[in-house]
């Protein structure tokens, strides 16, 4: 578990972070989201100790990262692929972290099976390509078969291969018991893989809870309505008024469940083709929210500057 309590960074007049609190629970992958500048990457660095807090703490599993004997063997990080030197090869890169924190040499070349690259282990990690440097980093991570894992940016320079193995990943870790937590702008991606979501902008929490409520908080739910009756029900769905637009061939209903519409239409003796309920997605929900947020937004097309936002990094 990873818990942050009242997380603060500065730099200089910049915040950064701003009194930001939350929990990663085990046994869940949590998406940790937000527009750029939102501090992801700082908090992120503040749970590995890698850059102090000006105020508040973050525990891992009740520790301080600094004070984890051999570290590597709680926590696993990955948050810059290309964070290895460029002429040490990928076997060798690992053997020397394996030895910082007294790992077993053959773990080695277990974390290489299982990431795909025992046949480049022996190349230059300088010459790999975003996507193989990805899946290092996720070897190192894996190397002391860590409780707790932090991933930024994972499925980068991944072709959809990889980005389908790195999500069925996440999802088996996160059911061995094991502390997911990702951070990523791939929307899409985070809707299939994170099952909780962390939304910070500006430093500051705006949302924590499961994927499937962040996106019914801040998206509108309908039903999508077809029937050979359709004039016939729409006027009786206006007498109960619901919101229906109409599209031609079908409704999108507003405002009444999906059983009552059933009813409905039995009632005015209206056959359906289809009753399906509609939901926003994540994207939707995630600029509805975070839209106040954002640091640059483009402009409109009428020859404006774009407006300019400050916020933290």
């Amino acid at each position: 578990m990873i818990e942050a309590v009242g997380l603060t960074k500065r730099y200089g007049r910049t915040v950064a972070v701003d009194d930001l609190s939350f929990t990663v629970q085990a046994g869940r992958v949590t998406g940790f989201l937000g527009p750029n500048g939102a501090g992801k990457s700082t908090t992120m660095r503040m749970i590995l100790g890698l850059d102090a807090p000006s105020a508040g703490q973050v525990r891992i599993d009740g520790k301080r990262y600094r004070d984890l004997h051999q570290p590597l063997r709680m926590v696993g990080a990955l948050l810059d692929a290309k964070w290895v030197h460029p002429n040490r090869s990928a076997r060798a890169h690992l053997r020397w972290l394996a030895k910082s924190n007294n790992l077993p040499v053959k773990r080695v070349d277990e974390v290489l099976e299982t990431v795909g690259l025992t046949s480049v282990a022996g190349r230059r990690a300088g010459g790999f390509s975003l996507g193989m440097s990805q899946r290092l980093g996720i070897a190192a991570a894996l190397l002391g078969d860590p409780q707790v894992l932090l991933f930024d940016e994972p499925v980068n320079g991944l072709d959809p291969e990889g980005i389908l193995w790195i999500r069925k990943f996440m999802h088996r870790l996160a059911d061995e018991g094991r502390t997911v937590f990702v951070s990523s702008h791939l929307l899409s991606e985070m809707a299939l893989t994170a099952q909780e979501l962390i939304v910070i902008g500006r430093g500051k929490l705006i949302a924590q809870s499961s994927t499937e409520e962040f996106v019914a908080q801040a998206t509108e739910s309908s039903v999508l309505v077809r029937s050979p009756q359709l004039p016939a029900l729409r006027s009786a769905l206006g007498r109960h008024g619901v919101h229906v637009r109409d599209d031609g061939d079908s409704l999108v209903v507003s405002g009444m469940d999906i059983a009552d519409i059933g009813e409905l239409a039995a009632t005015s003796g209206a056959v359906l083709h289809e009753l399906s309920p509609q939901r926003g997605s994540l994207e939707e929900a995630f600029i509805q929210l975070t839209g106040d947020s954002v640091e640059y937004h483009a402009s409109t097309g009428n020859g404006h500057r774009p407006d300019l936002v400050t916020s933290g990094k």
